[in-house]
């Protein structure tokens, strides 16, 4: 079947995307590299990311945190960022005990440091759990950043600064999100470039050694007694 013969659903789902990516080339292209720079002061200094969405934007900030922990494209050190909704049985215990629109406040209270960074992700800029995130982790010294669908709306609000995707579809905020999350990490990894960062060194204890028993233990011991220092 020709591509001419696609749904015009297909075709207007296309546009819509089409739409929404040139508009955040106009105007979100600067914030993400000022947000990329600003994590790029703020991992390698020993800050943390945290993360949360819910449903499809749970994943998208999922990916974002595997980008940092991993790598986006070059070798790089780790570093340190948590997806909150993927602490399962913390989710459910504070849902079950708290109520769900406790559920990442109460993990940010947890992890979060003053400088650090929380990301929140929503298409609709309206979940109850994660505006309560964001007043929690501004309470607590944490920078806010949000993504969300069209604004004004209260997640945007809530946050230190949001980018506002222009869609008038679900699907289209969370394709577009997906692109500034990676933009987000290919303007983190060109501050790190610019900017090298001594690698994190982690001191550790010496190893305790357990010397055999018997003949072969005494002789070892024996050894290492008569071995220079």
């Amino acid at each position: 079947m020709s591509d001419h013969h696609a749904p015009e659903s297909a075709h207007e789902h296309c546009q819509s995307l089409q739409d929404a990516l040139e508009a955040l080339r106009r105007t979100g292209l600067g914030r993400l590299s000022r947000w990329g720079r600003d994590l790029a002061a703020v991992l390698p200094a020993g800050g943390r990311l945290l993360a949360a969405g819910n449903g499809g934007s749970a994943a998208q900030a999922q990916h974002l945190t595997a980008e940092l922990v991993g790598r986006y494209r070059q070798e790089r050190p780790a570093y340190s960022a948590i997806a909150l909704h993927a602490e399962t049985s913390s989710v459910t215990a504070i849902g079950n005990d708290y109520g769900f629109d406790h559920v990442f406040a109460r993990q940010v209270s947890a992890h979060g440091r003053p400088g650090d960074v929380l990301v929140l992700l929503s298409t609709s800029g309206r979940s109850a759990n994660l505006i309560s995130a964001a007043v929690t982790a501004r309470t607590a010294g944490l920078r806010v950043w949000a993504l969300t669908g069209p604004g004004p709306n209260p997640l945007a609000e809530a946050a230190d600064e949001a980018l506002c995707i222009e869609a008038p579809r679900t699907a289209t905020v969370q394709e577009a999100h997906l692109v500034a999350v990676h933009l987000l990490c290919e303007s983190f990894d060109e501050a790190l470039a610019a900017t090298p960062h001594p690698a994190a060194t982690v001191a550790r204890a010496p190893r305790a050694t357990r010397t055999p028993r018997g003949p072969v233990g005494a002789r070892a011991a024996a050894a290492a007694r008569r071995r220079p220092e």
